[in-house]
């Protein structure tokens, strides 16, 4: 009997072992992130991002072998802010799990209304007209919002409104964001995992305040800024999957972000 049932066990395992992998999904996978390099754009008042080769070519026993250094600061190209990088008591870049870096996405689509004013405030609006032709945004999502800035990309001057550098460069951003307003209504009235957009903050380049960044971080709502080319994104059913680098202690970091449209 020991041996029949040996024999049984041993042909399940076999038959489990020849079965093919299942596939991570049939859907088609969309790279949002901008590359890293000497065009990267980042805040007028931080460096660029800056890679130095320290080995590429053939060692003296036969192989060829790479190695760069990079330094960059946390807060440019595709990038995260973390919670932590306007409220104190929030997570840090390491803290944030990793169930909120990866969820049902929802697309919001203003490229027609910033088409026409640089300095476009996302609104309640907007999110309104939004839910009324796909439905309330589930709990749980992650918005990317769409400006077309992301076309612009690595121009400054079209992408920010200037290519100035400095602290007297600030005033001189013109681009598109979230309102506070809009801020506000969702960090009250959705839950949400994070949000994203294709320009350098999420909010506007006139703000001085920075007031959606306080309310969605207060909140543990962290932000992906400067997202790629989202026009080949639905307005639902795809999933998003943020990895930023894990810095210890970081107020944000740079993002590998991608959409799986299911």
């Amino acid at each position: 009997m020991k041996k029949i049932w040996f024999l049984i066990l041993l042909c399940c395992l076999v038959n489990a072992c020849a079965k093919p992998a299942p596939e991570f999904s049939a859907g088609k996978i969309i790279d949002l992130s901008h590359p890293f390099d000497a065009q990267t754009i980042y805040w007028p008042t931080e460096d660029g991002f800056k890679l130095e080769k320290r080995a590429d070519g053939i060692t003296d026993k036969g192989y060829y072998y790479a190695a760069n250094a990079f330094a960059a600061p946390e807060h440019g190209g595709t990038h995260i802010d973390a919670p932590r990088h306007f409220a104190a008591s929030s997570n840090t870049v390491d803290q944030i799990p990793l169930d909120q870096l990866i969820g049902d996405g929802v697309l919001i689509d203003v490229t027609k209304q910033c088409e026409s004013n640089r300095d476009y405030l996302i609104s309640v609006e907007d999110f309104a007209n939004f839910e009324k032709q796909h439905g309330q945004i589930p709990n749980g999502s992650i918005i990317l919002l769409r400006t077309g800035f992301a076309r612009y990309w690595p121009d400054r001057v079209k992408y920010m409104g200037t290519d100035e550098r400095g602290a007297a460069a600030v005033a001189k951003l013109h681009f598109p964001g979230l309102s506070p307003d809009a801020a506000r209504w969702l960090a009250t009235n959705r839950s949400i995992k994070a949000i994203g957009l294709d320009t350098p903050s999420i909010d506007f380049g006139q703000s001085t305040l920075y007031e959606s960044h306080q309310v969605l971080f207060a909140k543990n709502i962290p932000a992906f800024e400067n997202v790629g080319d989202m026009s080949a994104l639905p307005a639902k059913g795809f999933t998003v999957i943020a990895m930023p680098m894990k810095i210890s202690g970081g107020s944000g970091g740079p993002l590998r972000i991608a959409a799986l449209i299911r």
